[in-house]
């Protein structure tokens, strides 16, 4: 390693996991350290800003918006330990790397580092995409200066999130709901999932028939006797398919001319067609050639990474930055499918020992990127070094996960430089007459691979899990026109329109990077940001929206279409990318989006409208929050509209005749309306709430079911749902429905049964009631203060006096357990040197050092977090500090008033209550002023 003699060089890295790897690699004379992430931020809250800027108007953005942007940075509280560490190596050293990631936030780093350490020594910027030593010898030969124009862009995005947040978020929590955000890219991502489950809501479904045949061949020398063909025409009229229906009617397309066949239709033919002669009227043979896929980019190894490994995006890239920072790949978040000299080389010396020379094609491949608006300069994902190490050289190394990855990486980059897939597909038409002179067509399908090429390395997979891979063959018999076939088995088959597919993070994240929205560096926090904000729900690989996400993405749409305009949002990514290119002025493109100065720049329906500032100042009195907060779905046969109101505490059904009289609700309350009121059970997809089941929600829920009158008293028992489900109720008694109990099928003396509790099983000897009744934690006995749990539910009904005296007499089942042993043992603290565990707790999976802890993330899962990030969770707890704890305050003891006193008090007290009441007057009279905003919840993007 070069190196002048007595000279000492500080390498500031990203993370300890990086600068341990790349310390191995350059010897004597270097320091390598992390700064952990970024070291400085906008302000979070009002806590962060320091105390000289609290008065300023613009101080809770973080940006003077009115002094060309200027941005307020602070260090964040739990970077300042390490700050004050790299301010004291930079002291001792000679000379500055800084070797951040090579993109616009790795950039922004390394300038805010210098901003930060203020070094006295010559600072040089070191780059590299792959963490091996000639990469990295190579990268400390060849420094370069930091690159401002990559700066600029991303301080430029940064900002300009933060006023989208920061001015958009505010008006969610006035007419929607309280801490719900907005965000540039986040609300956009929000809008395309609300948009499919519309779609899946305004679906109607719709049933189609065809005939699948079992041919056979008389005499086959090759190939499959028998084999399946497809009625697909009638009389010389194509049989409909799925896509000749239209997907909100459930009716063919007006004009398609189709035969639709029902059930009957396609049993009567096939019946007629039973017996008959078929022959082949047509045998089509064309060459089948596929090329190989490009090498990953960061949108398609999440993608894939989803498909075959059911990985979600975080737990992708957390895993290939894993790999990268150990140096067993190249750096991961890039939209290049760009491979080097020497990785060509790689990969086609160890397609050669694999796979023979034949798999090598000529000439190398080279790939040309598709991606709208793509910015990175790196290399496509692949395996680092100039000699890949094949999975089996790295198996012991990693960990399950990590290996899987690595294998997806290893296998995509040998595919893409091997020879194509290539055989032969045929297409087979086949004629019958039925016994009623119906010309009935079929059709079959085959594909003969015979070389596989790529295909031995790499299979792409799909997100139709339904549909056939790639390497998948169909071999047919050798048919020729005019040969004669006999059906072995005619069965109607039907089929029905299916919605379109929910969003997959992959295709979420596919769909994005086709619009041109986002950045490789984005992907994986916007899919987390939309799940954490209460948006989007999971099942499975599912994406499902909220009505919260439904009310947010109306008011959107209705008072601020262009801020989720996808054009809008690509186009700012545009600009970005030209202003990291040298070409446009960071202040002239936040002074258009934020004021609207029509000067050439910037969005001009933004700019006409004044800018995003009093774009939403002027509209906010437009909106109405009872409107925004309703979701129309449709009209009973009884002429009630159904809507689904978004309250606080949750969605619910209501239905009325229109023109009812409404009471008033609140901004963002659930008042209001005289109709029915039905909850909506957690976990129900919007694109779920049919009709029917609508009626099914009301019928045991918010609408009251009459199940009788009650014997004893003559009051009516009714079926109602409140906020804590079902229950029944009969004058003043309540409640509330056994776990084991439905309201479909709950019966009148069952009703009447919950209506006897709490019961009263008798009276013990020293003369206290002994009780039976349901609880929070099932069903119980009590006497006076003391409970016992019962085995069963329908024990409360039965038990005796002499049963519960006997369990009330026993001592309560207490056992300490041991302690569970840890989930999983992390290693050391990089920043304190402690060993750090992940325990199980009550509330859920936590990390701990052992005097600190801290719960794991949403999304966050034992197996998959870091040691980096662990770390970061608990350098976050410390320097929040302990919570503050509430103790009553000392109540002053009360002094007897005089005389004197007490006529002065109630003269002063009089004197209030005039004033008080002319203030209101004056109140009525004079519009209030305008509370100060809060602080927005936001996020990067």
């Amino acid at each position: 390693m070069p190196s002048n003699a007595g000279t000492t060089r500080l390498v500031i890295v990203e993370s300890p996991a990086k600068a341990k790897t790349i310390s191995g690699y350059l010897g004597p004379g270097y320091v390598v350290e992390a700064s952990f992430g970024h070291v400085r931020d906008l302000p979070r809250n009002a806590a962060d800003v320091p105390a000289k800027y609290k008065g300023e108007p613009w101080a809770r953005l973080g940006v003077d918006v009115d002094n060309g942007f200027h941005a307020l940075y602070v260090v964040s509280a739990d970077r300042k330990q390490q700050i004050s560490k790299l301010v004291k190596l930079a002291k001792e050293v000679d000379e500055i790397f800084l070797a951040t990631d090579e993109d616009r936030e790795g950039e922004a780093i390394a300038w805010h580092l210098v901003e930060t350490l203020k070094p006295k020594v010559p600072v040089k910027r070191m780059v590299f995409h792959e963490i091996t030593k000639p990469a990295i010898q190579a990268a400390v030969a060849n420094p370069r200066e930091i690159d401002r124009d990559l700066v600029d862009a991303q301080e430029a995005r940064r900002i300009l999130d933060r006023l989208y947040g920061y001015e958009v978020s505010p008006v969610l929590w006035k007419k929607v709901m309280p801490k719900l955000s907005a965000g540039r890219v986040q609300s956009v991502a929000t809008r395309i999932v609300v948009e499919r489950e519309r779609q899946r809501m305004a679906f109607r479904t719709a049933e189609y028939w065809d005939i699948l045949a079992t041919l056979a061949v008389a005499n086959a020398n090759e190939g499959p006797r028998t084999f399946n063909a497809t009625l697909v025409a009638l009389n010389g009229d194509r049989i409909a398919t799925g896509k000749d229906f239209e997907p909100t009617t459930g009716r063919v397309r007006a004009g398609a001319g189709v035969v639709h066949l029902d059930s009957g239709g396609a049993r009567g033919l096939a019946a007629r067609l039973q017996g008959r002669p078929f022959t082949v009227t047509r045998v089509e043979e064309k060459p089948y050639r596929r090329r190989p896929y490009a090498p990953f980019i960061t949108s398609t190894l999440q993608q894939e990474a989803a498909r075959k490994l059911r990985f979600s995006s975080q737990q992708t890239m957390r895993t290939a930055q894993r790999l990268y920072e150990n140096g067993y790949i190249t750096y991961m978040r890039t939209d290049s499918v760009n491979l080097s000299e020497t990785a060509i080389a790689a990969a086609r010396r160890q397609i050669v020992e694999l796979y023979g020379e034949r798999s090598v094609p000529p000439e190398p491949r080279r790939y040309t990127g598709k991606v709208k608006n793509a910015q990175e300069a790196h290399e496509a994902i692949r395996p680092a070094g100039d000699n890949f190490r094949t999975p089996g050289d790295v198996a012991k190394e990693l960990s399950a996960e990590e290996f899987k990855l690595y294998e997806l990486i290893w296998r995509r980059t040998i595919a893409s430089q091997m020879t194509d897939a290539v055989g032969s597909s045929v297409s087979v038409r086949i004629r019958a007459v039925s016994s009623a002179q119906e010309e009935a067509d079929f059709g079959a399908t085959g594909k003969t691979i015979t070389d596989p090429g790529f295909l031995r390395a790499y299979v792409e997979s799909s997100d139709d899990e339904n549909a056939e891979a790639e390497d998948a063959e169909r071999r047919l018999p050798n048919l020729v026109k005019d040969q004669p076939l006999t059906a072995d088995e005619l069965a109607a088959q039907g089929h029905h329109t299916q919605p379109p597919s929910r969003y997959t993070e992959a295709s979420l994240v596919k769909a994005l990077e086709e619009l041109g929205i986002g950045r490789p560096s984005t992907y994986a926090s916007i899919m987390q940001t939309i799940q954490d904000r209460g948006y989007v729900t999971k099942r499975g690989q599912a994406m499902i929206p909220t009505f919260l996400a439904f009310a947010v993405i109306g008011l959107l749409e209705r008072h601020y279409p262009r801020l989720i305009d996808y054009d809008f949002t690509a186009s700012m990514e545009n600009e970005l990318d030209e202003i990291a290119g040298g070409d446009h002025a960071a202040v002239d493109f936040l002074t258009a989006f934020y004021f609207g100065s029509a000067n050439g720049v910037g969005d001009q329906d933004i700019a006409r409208s004044g800018g995003l500032k009093k774009l939403v100042t002027e509209n906010l009195n437009e909106i109405d929050a009872r409107s925004v907060n309703s979701i129309p779905l449709f009209t009973d046969d009884e002429g009630r509209e159904v809507v689904v109101r978004v309250g606080r505490y949750g969605p619910y059904l209501q239905r009325a005749v229109p023109g009812e009289q409404q009471a008033p609700a609140a901004e963002g309350e659930e008042g209001g309306g005289q109709g029915d009121r039905a909850p909506i059970p957690e976990g129900l997809a919007p694109d779920e709430l049919t009709p029917e089941k609508v009626h099914e929600l009301f019928l045991g829920g918010g609408g009251e079911r009459k199940l009788g009158d009650d014997p004893g008293t003559g009051e009516p028992i009714l079926l109602k749902s409140g906020r804590f489900g079902p229950y029944v109720a009969s004058g003043e008694r309540k409640s509330s429905l056994l776990r084991s109990q439905s309201p479909d099928s709950l019966t009148f003396d069952e009703a009447l049964k919950l209506l006897s509790l709490p019961r009263l099983v008798g009276v013990a000897p020293d003369g206290t009631e002994v009780l039976a009744n349901n609880g929070r934690y099932g069903p119980y006995v009590k006497q006076g203060d003391e409970f016992r749990s019962l085995d069963s539910e329908e024990k409360m009904f039965t038990v005796t006096l002499d049963e519960a005296l006997a369990l009330l007499s026993a001592p309560k089942a207490r056992q300490r357990r041991a302690a569970a042993p840890p989930l999983r043992e992390m290693g050391v603290d990089p920043l304190t040197e402690k060993p750090l565990v992940i325990k199980d707790g009550r509330f859920g999976p936590y990390v701990t050092d052992g005097e600190t802890n801290a719960s794991l993330r949403r999304g966050q899962t034992p197996e998959a977090l870091s040691i980096e990030e662990a770390s970061e969770m608990l350098a976050e707890k410390r320097a929040k500090g302990p919570a503050p704890k509430k103790t009553a305050a000392k109540k002053a003891p009360a002094k007897k008033a005089t005389a004197a006193k007490k006529t002065a008090a109630a003269t002063k007290s009089t004197a209030a209550k005039k004033t008080t009441t002319a203030k209101a007057t004056t109140a009525r009279k004079t519009p209030a002023k305008k509370a100060a905003p809060r602080k927005a919840t936001t996020s990067t993007d």
